[in-house]
């Protein structure tokens, strides 16, 4: 019975590591999105004269992108009807 409870015990600790310290929503992300959102609704051209952070991409309509999360970068998604239709920070 004793290897099993050390085992439980092990797996708790090991468990306990894993936890985040704070959650998404306390985190304070800056990618640059706020100060853009005027542009939803825009036609995709506008980007053209728009200064976006480094490391921003463009996402068009029904385009696949990578799935690795990045707070701090910013993701310009074109609706099909090639209009800006969403700014994030993921």
């Amino acid at each position: 019975m004793y290897p099993v409870a050390a085992l439980l015990a092990l797996s708790l600790v090991t468990l306990t590591g894993c936890t985040n310290v704070a959650s998404s929503a306390d985190a304070k992300v800056d990618c640059g999105a706020e100060a853009l959102r005027g542009l939803v609704g825009q036609p995709r051209a506008v980007l053209e004269q728009v200064d976006l952070p480094e490391g921003s991409r463009v996402i068009g309509a029904k385009q696949a992108v990578t799935m690795d999360f990045r707070p701090t970068r910013l993701n310009v998604e074109i609706g099909a009807d090639d209009r800006i239709a969403r700014l994030g920070c993921y």
